[in-house]
């Protein structure tokens, strides 16, 4: 089988690329409106692109209408935002606040969850979780247009709240403890609790 590109629907070219490039890490994000709902929503186009200086990636596509979703537009009006923790625990949370509100409802609250004040940034993150990252907007690119278009978000990490009963022995990040969850496609979904150990050589 060969998929071209140009000759293909666009929900078919993301339905390969979103069940082959496997598993993606979730960022679970809360932005500001104008004003003052915040907003949470998942996005499994996501990952870190750097630690010197600290920078993470995501990608808020466009809806399936080609509207912009309300955590773009939000970064697009403060540049700011932050990345809580995807951990199997808020598992029915993260897929809660993936639907889709009017933009003066806030999925925090349709998810029954509370926030936390940030450091540095006007966004809060969600309170309980075991990890979050604070970050101001360094570039955001749009890539294509129409529906499913991606628009890649590049956000410093200013801040990192980490909740200690996630570290280990020598006070770093155990994945036992963090317990992620990801994205497969479809509905799909994994759990990181199939771990083993592989020295680099």
């Amino acid at each position: 089988m060969r998929i071209e590109i140009g000759k293909a629907s666009v929900i078919e070219v993301y339905q390969f690329v979103t069940g082959l490039v496997t598993p993606r890490p979730i960022a679970w994000v809360t932005t500001r409106s104008a004003s003052g709902v915040v907003n949470l929503a998942p996005f499994s186009f996501y990952n870190a692109f750097g630690a010197n200086p600290p920078v993470v990636v995501f990608s808020p596509t466009l809806r399936r209408d080609g509207t912009k979703k309300d955590t773009l537009r939000n970064i697009e009006q403060h540049g700011e935002f932050v990345i809580n923790a995807s951990v199997e625990r808020y598992l029915d949370a993260i897929n809660l606040s993936s639907r889709e509100l009017p933009p003066e409802e806030s999925e925090l609250e349709l998810a029954g969850l509370s926030a936390e004040p940030s450091l540095c940034v006007a966004p809060p993150r969600v309170a309980g979780t075991p990890f979050a990252f604070e970050c101001r907007l360094r570039q955001l690119l749009p890539i294509g247009n129409g529906p499913i278009s991606a628009n890649l978000v590049i956000g410093d990490v200013v801040s990192i709240y980490v909740d200690e009963a996630i570290l280990d022995d020598r006070g770093r990040p155990d994945p036992r403890k963090v317990q992620a969850v990801a994205r497969l496609g479809g509905e799909y979904w994994c759990r990181t609790s199939d771990l083993f150990q592989l020295p680099r050589p």
